[in-house]
């Protein structure tokens, strides 16, 4: 079994740029208003929004300066139907537990692969794909009924993501040091581009869709690849001894957030030049980031602190922090329905969280297999997911 883990918009994007490993810029010091810190960004990573050149068939943001916008207009038709339930990979159980997100009971279990990984929607919404790495298999889950439909064979699916034009299916096949094209409903391979790095995992996509940031978690790297061309465009060296994981886009576009798990907080990514232009302690192993549904806020789950940080993102300093009861180590989830609650599995535990996030309380704790990872709960507001655990645009 493997270790566990884990624009200001472009104006313009070139097919191919030289590789990048200089050091990060050096910034000044910045005191947050709660008593956090973070660094100063660069004049180049605050220009004014921009409507993006986009990807050819990429729906356009409902606002040129947020990327989220469309996630606070409710549930799109196709989903508007499904009963919100938390789907919950157990790695260790190698089952999905079904939990209702109302009563927060346990509604079903199904059997699942090998190290199921991940819970996540499809393009079109319709579909929840479990990515089960150990046995290289994909299961297909029907969220109007919560109930498994089928299971194939994938190579090595730790992650799964989806191109903004819904055309791939992008498979982060880490074991394997690949990233998987492939078609969204079949599956079937079209294309694999082996990675320079090792531990490739998480993935977000620019505000425009023509690229991607992936995170190299065993190498501390960071690559970027051409959408539509399939192919590693820049590769950026973090400090010595970084742990990259989960990767999350600002809504203006501006800078890519990615949690550092032994720097115990988050890099803040220049999009138009590819360099680190700022870093933000949160808590010991930053993990998991996710977006308020204002657009405010980032939540990073602190899986060695047992906490949840809320940075704000107008001025990128931690203004919260949330903590867990004891012994927890909250590693992926994702936000109820209304976005007032973030339900977060503890990896190293057999339990899953709801964490009030106006409030900072838990007000919920289910019991479900043993090492749950990347849950989902769903539906989610939204007019097409980018994969993960509900990366929604």
């Amino acid at each position: 079994m493997r270790t566990w883990h884990v624009t200001t918009l472009v104006l313009t994007i070139t097919a191919v740029i030289t590789a990048c490993g200089a050091p990060p810029a050096t910034v000044r010091p910045l005191a947050g208003p709660t008593g956090g810190t973070t660094t100063s960004p660069s004049p180049a990573a605050s220009p004014t929004p921009v409507l993006p050149n986009l990807l050819p068939g990429m729906p356009p943001p409902l606002q040129g300066d947020d990327v989220y916008a469309a996630t606070r207009d409710g549930l799109a038709p196709a989903v508007r139907d499904f009963p919100e339930l938390i789907y919950v990979p157990n790695g260790v159980s190698d089952t999905v537990t079904v939990v209702d997100a109302k009563s927060a009971t346990v509604v079903g279990e199904y059997p699942a692969g090998d190290v199921p990984q991940h819970v996540v929607p499809s393009y079109d919404l319709k579909t929840l794909w479990v990515n089960s790495s150990s046995s290289n298999t994909l299961t297909r889950m029907d969220p109007a009924t919560g109930k498994v439909i089928d299971t194939i064979e994938v190579d090595d699916p730790y992650n799964l993501y989806f191109t903004p034009d819904g055309k791939d299916a992008v498979v982060i096949a880490e074991r394997l040091r690949r990233i998987d094209f492939r078609d969204p409903e079949t599956m079937e391979l079209r294309a694999s581009l082996p990675t320079p790095c090792k531990g490739v995992n998480h993935v977000d996509f620019s505000a425009d869709g023509r690229t991607f940031v992936a995170s190299c978690e065993f190498s501390a790297q960071l690559i970027e690849v051409d959408t539509a061309a399939r192919a590693i465009t820049r590769t950026l060296d973090l400090p010595r001894g970084s742990k990259p994981q989960d990767v999350k886009l600002s809504p203006d576009g501006a800078v890519y957030f990615i949690a550092d798990l032994n720097r115990d907080g988050v890099v803040v990514l220049d999009a138009a030049s590819f360099t680190e232009v700022g870093f933000v302690p949160t808590g010991t192993g930053a993990h998991g980031l996710y977006t308020s549904r204002d657009s405010r806020d980032l939540y990073v789950t602190n899986r060695g602190a047992g906490s949840v940080s809320v940075l704000d993102l107008a001025s990128r300093t931690v203004r919260a922090t949330y903590q867990l009861p004891g012994g927890a180590s909250p590693d992926m989830g994702n936000l109820s329905v209304d976005g007032t609650k973030l339900w977060l599995s503890s990896r190293y535990g057999s339990q899953i969280y709801a964490l009030d996030m106006t409030t900072g309380q838990t007000t919920a704790t289910v019991e479900v297999g043993q090492g749950p990872h990347g849950l989902t709960v769903y539906p989610q507001p939204g007019r097409y997911s980018l994969g993960h655990t509900g990366i929604l645009r």
